[in-house]
């Protein structure tokens, strides 16, 4: 299935001389300037009815332009029957609360039962929407807030809306270790030099910026909160690891279960049996794509990771002159 795009505008005065691609995106804004220059380059843009297939084509006013072309299915995954936990809905975006354990985007080992298997189901239509309205992702054993935009001019502008940084998430996370105040990690993001499934700070890497403040101190653990500015695979994993703090349960970066003096055997038993990372998206912020409206959504802790929070802080009770 494809969806036909057919658009005409005339050039203002005040975008003489500007790059035909820059000249289409302000005009058409619910495209992104990605999808108007791939437009152009397929020759499905004309200038005052002649194909032009340079993006950087100088424009001058009242010359008439006009874009004919396809919208394809970006998505071939098959539509499945499978409950989302959604926070809010309207007609433009969805915001979930993804579980531990659910794959966002079809993959190697993950053909199928993700979250765009589920959105295909919830939402007739959504695969005429690039990666069928996600626009950002969490991993698969953290748990939390994630907005999904429905429509074409919804993705959009939540992709430019997350670009710009404008668009706030805030986590919850139980480090290894004991964090006398939050602080800022400003660190460079890559694939590992030699495991190439693991991420890394590496000074090749992208940008990738992390915020964090200490919430509650345990006796060799922290729970912390966290803001992202950036949103690298992997990000709060790896800037924490960096800082030699690993989070609780994680399998990748270094969060395995380590003795603790004096603990409780039930304390040892749920942190041995808490198998992913302590991680979870607890709160979402953004401007509606479409009406601006302020929004803001909290989802509260899971029970798994509340019940590795409320041991270790039993057992910083029972033990405080280690404190």
């Amino acid at each position: 299935m494809s969806q036909k795009i057919r658009l005409q505008a005339e050039v203002a005065l005040t975008q003489t001389g500007q790059r035909l691609d820059m000249t289409l995106a302000e005009l058409f804004t619910d495209y992104s300037r990605s999808r108007i220059k791939e437009w152009i380059l397929n020759g499905c843009v004309r200038v005052d009815g002649q194909q032009v297939t340079k993006p950087r084509e100088k424009v001058a006013m009242g010359q008439e332009l006009s874009i004919d072309a396809e919208l394809e299915e970006e998505v071939r995954s098959e539509a499945q029957p499978i409950e989302l936990d959604i926070v809010y809905e309207d007609d433009h975006i969805l915001v979930i609360n993804k579980p531990a354990g659910l794959v966002v985007h079809p993959g190697a080992g993950n053909a199928d039962g993700t979250v765009l298997n589920a959105l295909l189901h919830h939402v007739p239509g959504i695969e005429a929407v690039p990666r069928a309205g996600i626009v950002h992702r969490l991993d698969k054993d953290t748990t939390g807030l994630m907005v999904v935009a429905k429509t074409v001019p919804a993705q959009t502008h939540l992709v430019s809306a997350l670009q710009a940084r404008d668009i706030t998430r805030e986590y919850q996370a139980v480090a290894i270790g004991s964090m006398t105040a939050g602080g800022l990690v400003d660190e460079p993001i890559g694939r590992h030099p030699t495991k190439r499934t693991h991420m890394a700070v590496v000074a090749s890497g992208k940008p990738a910026v992390t915020h964090y403040r200490v919430e509650e101190k345990f006796r060799a653990h922290t729970l912390l909160r966290l803001r992202l500015e950036t949103g690298r695979t992997h990000q709060i994993r790896v800037h924490m690891a960096h800082l030699k703090h690993p989070l609780v349960g994680d399998p990748v970066y270094g969060g395995r279960p380590r003795p603790l003096k004096g603990a409780e055997d039930s304390l040892l038993q749920i942190m041995r049996g808490f198998r992913r990372q302590a991680l979870h998206a607890t709160m979402l912020a953004l401007d509606h794509p479409i009406t601006g409206e302020p929004m803001q959504w909290h989802a509260p802790t899971p029970a798994d990771m509340q019940e590795v929070i409320e041991a270790l802080r039993a057992d910083t009770q029972a033990n405080p002159l280690d404190y």
